[in-house]
């Protein structure tokens, strides 16, 4: 390239560069302190107001079952609060993490260990369960789902462990995945595959009493918890039968509209399946939840049986809405995110040349819809903004934010921040629609730590 050519090619990749610079809002780094993890986790972490945001501080060694407290960071100073500290924690537990705020209310729900964990009988994922801190009475820790592991058990009581809390937009239910401590015993006593993780919700219609046990293991639990979605062992190959239940969230902050006008309630997740040849696919489920929850299904008891998972109440439907296992592409990934109107579900998936894309599903099925067209892979699920105008994602190395409004920006995409060698994670979305609040790993002398940063847009 010639001199007097090269000359307006430099000055007009300048001027490209700052406008896109302009563009970016300013990075803020908001945690500073480089000995501890301020790990957000994928969980709903402002608080009602936006002032704060709720993280665990688990180590990569350690995990939650390592983990001692439950902590909260103010967005505008960076003033940190713990809000809850295990007692007599080791390395075998009892173990905290995985924190979320009601959208509501000053109330946090988060993974809570068993109190009796030994070097034999650890933290594990049908060890633990779901504890609410009330920032309003901090000192008095509220178990919600109860525990019930003796026989018989207890209708409205779980048998294993919950994880992954997430507050419906009333406040007045929490889903989550679980693992069943029952069915774990029995799949290391017959060798068969029974230790499934599947998905469930709690509703405070009120508190379930159990028959307390020696060893510890059986927890009075202040919310009425059942399992929503069933899982078989061995699926039919070719059927909508699965064994693995996870990447869930509610649909919509009201559930979506039926074509009656009413509301449903209702969770969106994966579900893994067994194509014809017997391979693994995950595909994208909702399931419909009745308001009543404490009635009999047909599938057998809420509270299960000791050959049996708790099964799901009376009006529960599970919807299988993705059949990708018999294209070229298969399957379904990222957690699943809904539109706060309830009409679209994102998930992941392979477009027509095998790269990785956001795609969106009416919960009442149809044909998906793809909104984004990358030219390299799609790194996260979504979260979407308050008014369910956009959505952001992680792509390139970058936080990037698209525009899902029908009209001529539909499916339009900027980068947030610059491409970085750092691991992004855990994008987070203010209630106000201001703050996109994320993790990013930090180099130091000591090593790497997990800090929070902030985009204010």
């Amino acid at each position: 390239m010639k001199l007097k050519q090269t000359i307006p090619f430099l000055l007009t990749s300048v001027f490209v560069f700052i406008a896109c610079q302009k563009k970016m809002p300013r990075e803020i780094k908001l945690s500073h302190d480089l000995n501890k993890n301020f790990n957000l986790d994928n969980n709903d972490n402002f608080s009602p107001d936006d002032q704060w945001l709720v993280y665990d501080t688990r180590t990569d060694e350690g995990g939650i079952g390592g983990c001692k407290t439950i902590e909260k960071i103010n967005v505008e100073t960076g003033k940190t609060i713990v809000l809850y500290k295990t007692k007599n924690a080791t390395q075998y537990g009892p173990g905290v993490g995985a924190a979320s705020f009601s959208p509501v209310e000053n109330k946090v729900v988060f993974i809570h260990g068993l109190q009796n964990y030994t070097a034999q009988r650890p933290y594990a994922q049908w060890r633990r369960t779901g504890m609410i801190v009330d920032e309003s009475n901090p000192n008095v820790p509220i178990f919600m789902d109860a525990r019930d592991v003796t026989f018989p058990y207890t209708p409205g009581a779980l048998r294993g462990g919950t994880h992954r809390h997430e507050w419906s937009g009333d406040g007045k239910w929490i889903g989550f995945t679980y693992n069943d401590a029952v069915m774990e015993a029995l799949e290391e006593k017959t060798g068969e595959h029974w230790n499934l993780r599947t998905i469930g919700v709690a509703h405070d219609l009120h508190g379930v009493k159990v028959d307390h046990d020696h060893a510890g293991g059986n927890i009075d639990g202040a919310w009425f918890s059942v399992l929503v979605v069933k899982v078989v062992p061995n699926p039919k190959p070719g059927s909508d039968e699965i064994f693995h239940a996870a990447d869930d969230s509610w649909v919509g902050t009201q559930g979506y509209q039926k074509k009656n006008g009413t509301r449903q309630r209702a969770r969106a997740f994966l579900g893994t399946v067994r194509n014809e040849r017997g391979e693994e696919v995950k595909e994208l489920y909702v399931v419909d939840i009745p308001e009543k929850i404490d009635i009999p299904g047909e599938y057998g008891p809420l509270q299960g049986t000791q050959t049996s998972f708790p099964m799901p109440p009376k009006g529960t439907v599970q919807r299988r809405l993705t059949f990708t296992a018999k294209t070229e592409y298969p399957g379904c990934s990222g957690i699943v995110r809904s539109s706060p109107d309830g009409t679209r579900i994102a998930y992941l998936a392979m477009d027509d040349k095998g790269i990785q894309q956001v795609f969106f599903m009416s919960p009442m099925g149809g044909q998906p819809v793809q909104i984004t067209h990358h030219k390299r892979p799609v790194q996260s699920g979504v979260r979407w903004n308050p008014d369910g105008t956009k959505i952001c994602y992680l792509w390139d190395n970058s936080i990037v934010i698209c525009d899902v409004t029908h009209g001529k920006g539909y499916g339009k995409f900027r980068k947030l921040t610059p491409r970085s060698n750092d691991e992004l994670t855990n994008l987070v979305w203010s209630h106000n629609g201001k703050i996109i609040a994320f993790n990013r790993t930090v180099k130091s002398n000591d090593g790497i730590s997990k800090q929070i940063y902030l985009l204010r847009l």
